[in-house]
């Protein structure tokens, strides 16, 4: 086990680095929400997402493609809650990775469909991604990796990713996915 030290902010630093394995991933998510339907109505209504597992108004596991969940909704703490005041600690937003463009182009059209507001769409160099709110002021992103290839690279071959505006109209010349 590596030493541990304090820093000056009362932290803990490992004094010997090492890298976490390359193969871990983040699982899931499990949000806090006001109202477990209003919830599903989004992310599954909305989004796509599937309803895999739900326990009456308290709690509920949605998925893409059959996984166990992938985001988890919950009223435990939360039933009638208000988003956290702007200022605070906490979430600033979930990432939902698309296999392709034209799935991302999909979700536009869903949001597009359901008058959901974007509060982004930016072009990241290595992704494109939209940015908005759940119903519960959640923030989320939408987003597409470029391939690894075409990601930009400064002069040492470090990534260098930057933010510009993300055309919209441009991604939704992408034909829509195979139903």
């Amino acid at each position: 086990m590596n030493d541990i030290r304090e820093t000056p902010q009362g932290g803990a630093t490992p004094t010997e680095a090492r890298p976490i394995d390359p193969g871990v991933t983040i699982g899931h998510v499990h949000l806090k929400v006001a109202d477990l339907q209003r919830a599903l109505d989004f992310y599954c209504g909305v989004l796509g997402f599937t309803l895999m597992q739900r326990f009456g108004s308290q709690a509920a596991f949605i998925s893409a493609g059959g996984y166990h969940h992938h985001i988890g909704l919950n009223t435990w703490e939360s039933r009638g809650g208000t988003p956290p005041p702007p200022g605070t600690t906490g979430l600033y937003h979930l990432a939902v990775l698309y296999p392709t463009r034209v799935a991302l182009a999909d979700a536009l059209r869903r949001l597009m469909a359901a008058r959901v507001e974007l509060t982004g769409a930016a072009d990241h160099g290595v992704s494109d991604a939209l940015y908005l709110n759940d119903p519960d002021g959640n923030g989320v992103e939408l987003y597409w990796d470029r391939p690894e290839a075409e990601w930009p690279r400064d002069a040492d071959g470090n990534i260098a990713m930057f933010t510009k505006a993300l055309d919209l109209r441009a991604l939704l010349r992408e034909p829509a996915p195979n139903a």
